[in-house]
């Protein structure tokens, strides 16, 4: 595998990143398609429940919400999206490391792998210095999403499912109508249907984006 080049070396060293093996920081940042042996994969398996954990911990202690309301912002707070979005604002898409067509299919700006890389990000960090400081990491990085009202409104879908039940209809049907474009830069299309009411459709990066924003325009023409 080469070597973690130096502008990715320092831009972790500014975000405040623990580089010592930076095999590791390498792997955090290698997408598949680039055909190498060590991608991003199992360190953004650790990263996600790093991420899941040190939110759970923040809200619990920053809220008095009962279970619910504090599973629904959890949700919301780590979601993809969520995660993409933290990554571009740190600059994830200059560094990653994919294929040619990968990021001339728009992989370096796609929802999955910057939310994936900020996960693996995240892993990497648990790995070199422990819980406590990817913890600290991550409330620097999320601070505007936890000081924001991410998550407090009811998930579309779940309003969706309410809407139904308060009107007496049968739940709302997904269905995923279309999907395009390669793994790396997918694109589903989903349509939520129900019965004797009407229909919506979404688009988004990931069958759950498409499904709630979805749910969201069935909602806004319907509810």
């Amino acid at each position: 595998m080469t070597a973690l080049d130096a502008a990715a070396r320092q831009w972790l060293d500014r975000l405040g990143f623990t580089v010592a093996d930076e095999s590791l920081w390498l792997a955090a940042l290698t997408h598949g398609s680039t055909g190498e042996k060590n991608d991003y994969q199992r360190l953004e398996f650790l990263g996600d429940r790093v991420l899941g954990l040190a939110i759970a911990e923040w809200l619990y202690a920053a809220s008095e919400e009962a279970e619910g309301k504090l599973a629904q912002r959890l949700n919301a707070i780590v979601s993809r999206t969520t995660c993409a979005d933290v990554a571009r604002r740190i600059g994830v898409g200059e560094h990653v490391r994919i294929s040619k067509q990968a990021r001339a299919d728009g992989g370096s700006d796609s929802d999955n792998i910057l939310g994936d890389v900020m996960e693996a990000l995240l892993g990497a960090q648990f790995v070199e210095a422990g819980f406590d400081a990817a913890k600290l990491q991550i409330h620097v990085l999320w601070r505007e999403v936890l000081e924001s009202s991410a998550g407090e409104r009811k998930h579309p879908k779940s309003a969706l499912q309410e809407w139904a039940a308060g009107n007496r209809r049968k739940p709302p049907e997904y269905e995923v109508v279309e999907r395009s474009g390669p793994d790396h830069a997918a694109s589903f299309t989903v349509r939520v249907r129900v019965h004797k009411v009407g229909e919506a459709e979404a688009v988004a990066s990931s069958k759950q984006d498409a499904e709630r924003e979805a749910a969201r325009a069935f909602m806004e023409r319907f509810g």
